[in-house]
């Protein structure tokens, strides 16, 4: 006979909480030099009067912190799927954050507001159709580092853009096979990243 143990949200409020804040992580924002997670905002603020960790005090970055944070999507997800109607309520804060701030700016546009409830509805119907659109991205330079008498250099040069920008969570092998498909390589050509 197996039991289900039960758990209650509380039982992870330690992994789901906000150091600086105490409240529940809203945009989950690690620091990548000690991997500290906090929300985006307050990390952000942090970082305007100090280089530091809240938590654990090391420097992250010597001149720019903000290099050193990367969102965490995944974790959203499961703070979202574990505390019922907090997305609805942060979308909400959101809606009448923007509403409130509008009129300040600029009144004639009509800023994020309804460009953010698109989105959602988007999301909604493709499911995981964009998963690595919202992640951190970076831009990759194409280039031969050998010509060991084969046709690499004459190759790559083939290629209409020097860069290639990706998500971060891209993988060497998704490298390799984007190269061999763009480049429209022979499948007994070995491409090395």
């Amino acid at each position: 006979m197996t039991s289900h143990r039960k758990h209650l949200v509380r039982d992870f409020n330690h992994f789901i909480t906000c150091y600086v804040c105490k409240g529940y992580l809203i945009k989950p924002t690690t620091v990548t030099e000690c991997l500290h997670t906090f929300c985006k905002s307050c990390i952000v603020q942090h970082f305007e009067d100090s280089n530091d960790c809240p938590k654990c005090g090391i420097q992250v970055h010597e001149t720019n912190p903000l290099e050193m944070l990367r969102l965490d999507n995944t974790l959203e997800e499961v703070i979202f799927k574990l505390v019922p109607g907090l997305r609805e309520k942060e979308q909400q804060q959101e809606v009448e954050f923007w509403r409130r701030n509008k009129s300040k700016e600029n009144p004639d546009e009509d800023g994020p507001i309804c460009k953010k409830a698109r989105v959602d509805e988007e999301d909604d119907d493709k499911g995981d159709g964009d998963y690595h659109r919202s992640d951190p991205q970076i831009a990759i330079c194409l280039d031969c580092l050998r010509n060991n008498g084969q046709m690499g250099e004459n190759i790559v040069k083939g290629l209409m853009k020097k860069f290639i920008r990706c998500s971060t969570r891209v993988t060497v092998g998704t490298i390799k096979k984007f190269l061999s498909l763009k480049l429209k390589l022979p499948s007994s050509y070995e491409v090395g990243v």
